[in-house]
Order: structure tokens, then sequence, then C-alpha cells
């Protein structure tokens, strides 16, 4: 395994949040000039060949894999699409938590969930019904997300106190995404 695919897949993992190059360091074992001359290395590939889509970006000192510029509207449209409306059940227990718990980071979904979001905020962003509404005061700043007015439209609704109540005592997680996708428990078996 060389270390350019290694690289290239801890960024594809780790999604929208990205890695620092001290992380990515970490990881792989390697210096941090030579994490940084191998995403240098990647980017050249990705820029230079046409039939690729990717990218790597630098925001807050993480790096993030991306698409390229140029298909920014071609994922709108993908997103917009009959092909792509229905939301898995993965992306709506995602936005249950967050509608009810707002705003939370990508580690407390996490938590409630029991397995990574990464993706599926990825896949909500997308579809224009979340948002990152701030970062939390704490080392890497963790992005906090919130629902966005689409989401009150894509649900019918008014303003989140219009949400169908969940109580606190409740034992099963499941029951705000439940409550808010109108499906019944018998439904669920």
């Amino acid at each position: 395994m060389n270390n350019s695919a290694k690289i290239e897949a801890l960024l594809f993992v780790a999604g929208e949040e990205g890695l620092t190059l001290a992380e990515l360091s970490s990881l792989t074992e390697l210096s941090v000039s030579a994490c940084q001359e191998q995403i240098s290395k990647l980017n050249e590939i990705y820029q230079s060949r046409k039939d690729s889509a990717l990218t790597i970006i630098k925001t807050a000192e993480h790096f993030r894999l991306t698409t390229k510029e140029e298909f920014e509207e071609l994922l709108k449209t993908y997103a917009k699409s009959a092909v792509n409306q229905s939301l898995s059940k993965s992306a709506q227990d995602v936005l249950a938590i967050i509608a009810y718990k707002q705003p939370l980071t990508r580690l407390e979904i996490d938590n409630y969930r029991g397995v990574s979001s990464s993706g599926v905020l990825t896949t909500l962003r997308a579809f224009g019904l979340i948002y990152v509404s701030g970062h939390v005061e704490a080392p890497g700043r963790p992005s906090l997300y919130a629902t966005t007015d689409f989401f009150l439209d894509y649900l019918g609704i008014n303003e989140l106190s219009d949400l169908p109540p969940v109580t606190e005592e409740a034992a099963d997680d499941r029951q705000a995404e439940s409550a808010l996708f109108g499906e019944s428990d018998e439904s669920r078996l």
C-alpha cells in the first residue's frame, strides 16, 4: 500500500471533517512534511487528470477530499433529483437527532447513534436539510449542526415547536425518528 493511497483513503473516510497534517502523520506514521508532499502529489494527479472529479482542499488547517468546483451544478441537480429524494433510515435517524437536540456536533450525534455519521451529515447538507450553525470553542473547533428552513418545508411545518413531542424518558432513541417521519411502532417491526 503506497503512502498516497493511505492518505487518499483516510481523507475519503474522514469526510467533511477532514484531517490535519498532524493527524495524517500520526495515522500513516509519516512525517508531517512527507504527508504534505503526498497531498501535493495527489492534488497534482487530480488536477492533471481531466477524468477525475476529485481534489483536496485545505480549510481551517484540515485537509478534505472533495469534488472539483466544475461539478457543483451536476451535484446540485443530483441532490434535487427523484433518484436521490428519499432519505435512508440512517439519514432519517441523524435528522431526527439534530431536529430535537440542535445544535450539536458530529461526535454528539455519533454518541447517540453508536456509529459514525460523517457521510450522512454530508448527504443531509447536500439536501439542504441541515447546515453548520457555528463551531464549538474547543480543540479542532468542531462544527455545530442545525436544521434549515428547507427542513421545515420538507416536513410541512412552520417552526421547530411544531415537531411531534418526544418524551425525555424515551427508552428508545428511535422514538424521535418515528414521530418525526410519521411511522408507527408496528411499521418498524
